[in-house]
């Protein structure tokens, strides 16, 4: 999705903006310098679902990494090129 989660250190669940509950993790953020306002996201089984429903939340889009010059598929190594127009080195379209 191209989400960053934010970690914390002071956060006993090591994400910022979620807190253990129970046996369940709840996420929450603060809107509004003035109103300071609190905003409940849910509750969640694991820390890492209550992180990405914050990252969702406070809406920064980290593009994904661009890929490297080989992606694992089936066990085997592709090669990527930006050269081609299949996005594969040694694989062409036949029109």
């Amino acid at each position: 999705e191209g989400l960053r989660l934010h970690l914390s250190s002071s956060s006993s669940t090591g994400y910022k903006g979620v807190f253990a509950d129970r046996s369940r993790f709840k996420a929450q953020r603060w809107v509004g310098r003035e109103d300071g306002r609190e905003v409940y996201l849910g509750s969640f089984e694991t820390a890492v679902e209550a992180a990405v429903a914050y990252a969702r939340a406070v809406g920064e889009y980290q593009p994904p990494a661009p890929p490297t010059v080989a992606t694992e598929a089936e066990g085997l190594r592709l090669h990527l090129s930006s050269s081609s127009s299949t996005g594969y080195k040694g694989v062409f379209a036949d029109r």
